[in-house]
């Protein structure tokens, strides 16, 4: 996007990444602010609303801009409105299992796993991440538009001596590229040396930091959670690195998905079972001989009898970009399902969507049609992540 709002072709408006439309002069009166709300403004950020958050969808630079510059150097997103959390006391992490299908109780301390949080149907009420922080400590993160539905959740299943905390005061800054190690290195040599999903908590710029190598982009990068008070001048520090460029909603959207990542509330809900989302893999081993969390029998059902339906990379052919809700047409014409995350992929250069479609036709290569404007235009189902994957090993 250009400065004046207007669209580069295959980019959609800013407005159409997302559910919550409305403009923000119309906007709830109680649409919540996170602590770096003035510097996204100061900055010319464009403001939307966003799971009940006012947000910066983009700056002056436009979506495709920042997109290209987090592939190539370092991009700085804020994902304050994001839920932080922690459980404490022994047992926490046998606790957390009765409701994720991760090994919570294998995680090593200074370690950081992806997991998700299931109904009692086998469905996905969340997905989430989980760090060992020592001394009977997990810090959680959750999604925004979840975290007042998963945080009641999970304290109203904890056992005595078992406690949760939300985190109010802290903000979370997502620095993401293949120059975020180089940066970090600057400010904290400790940080710019973890593995990935590795977590350490440091002392940067007199910040009480906890940084985790790992975010959802695709690249290499960074997640800290900074206390509130502190996050401007902690963010404005990064930005001062010449590597770093303020990036929004838009471009974090359009990397995740040439990522293949889910979005929650898009990819994933609690109508999706993690064996058609294509999550198996988040279920531990030792979980796959206990089957003893909530939810398990139905996941544990679809996976011996395999699922109906499976979480797909689609190409379409051509420059037209198929949001999600296009429907999806098999070889016949019938429509077989509905595009879940689609938009153009700017270091693709093309084009790129993900959905549900019958198990039958989820092989790679299988033609598909994706009706545009009433019009069936030609795909095919694709390998993800349409863009490789460059996290730190």
């Amino acid at each position: 996007m250009d400065r004046g709002g207007s669209h580069l072709p295959g980019i959609p408006p800013a407005g159409d990444l997302y559910a919550e439309r409305v403009p923000l002069a119309e906007a709830n009166a109680d649409l919540k602010t996170t602590p770096l709300d003035a510097l996204h403004r100061a900055l010319g950020g464009k403001m939307v609303p966003f799971a009940g958050y006012a947000m910066p969808v983009q700056y002056p630079a436009g979506i495709m801009a920042e997109h290209l510059h987090c592939r190539s150097g370092a991009a700085l997103f804020d994902v304050s409105h994001m839920g932080q959390a922690s459980l404490y006391g022994a047992g926490a992490a046998a606790a957390l299992e009765r409701l994720v299908p991760g090994d919570m109780q294998g995680l090593k301390p200074a370690r950081q796993r992806y997991t998700l949080l299931t109904t009692a149907a086998g469905t996905i009420l969340d997905d989430l991440m989980v760090a060992n922080l020592g001394n009977e400590r997990l810090f959680l993160v959750v999604n925004a538009s979840r975290k007042d539905i998963d945080l009641p959740h999970i304290a109203a299943h904890l056992p005595a001596g078992v406690t949760l905390a939300r985190h109010e005061d802290r903000a979370l800054l997502a620095l993401q590229g293949p120059a975020a190690a180089a940066v970090m290195a600057r400010l904290s040599p400790e940080v710019a040396a973890l593995p990935f999903m590795g977590v350490a908590t440091v002392l940067i710029d007199g910040a009480d930091c906890l940084v985790s190598r790992s975010g959802y982009t695709g690249e290499d990068g960074f997640e800290i959670s900074v206390p509130a008070e502190r996050a401007e001048a902690f963010a404005r520090l990064l930005l001062a690195q010449p590597e770093v460029q303020p990036a929004g909603l838009g471009a974090r959207d359009s990397l995740r998905l040439e990522a293949g990542l889910c979005l929650y509330g898009n990819d994933i809900d609690e109508t999706t079972n993690p064996v058609e989302a294509g999550l198996t893999w988040t279920i531990g081993k030792r979980r796959k001989t206990e089957w003893n969390f909530l939810g398990a029998e139905p996941i544990r059902a679809m996976l011996h009898d395999g699922p109906a339906r499976l979480r797909v990379g689609i190409l379409p052919d051509g420059r037209a970009p198929a949001r999600g809700h296009t429907e999806i047409a098999g070889p016949d014409g019938a429509v077989i399902g509905m595009v879940t995350s689609g938009g153009f992929g700017p270091s693709l250069g093309g084009p790129c969507a993900m959905g549900y479609v019958p198990a039958a036709l989820a092989a790679d290569g299988t033609a598909l049609s994706l009706i545009v404007r009433g019009k069936p235009l030609p795909a095919r189902v694709a390998p993800m992540p349409f863009v490789p994957h460059r996290y730190v090993r």
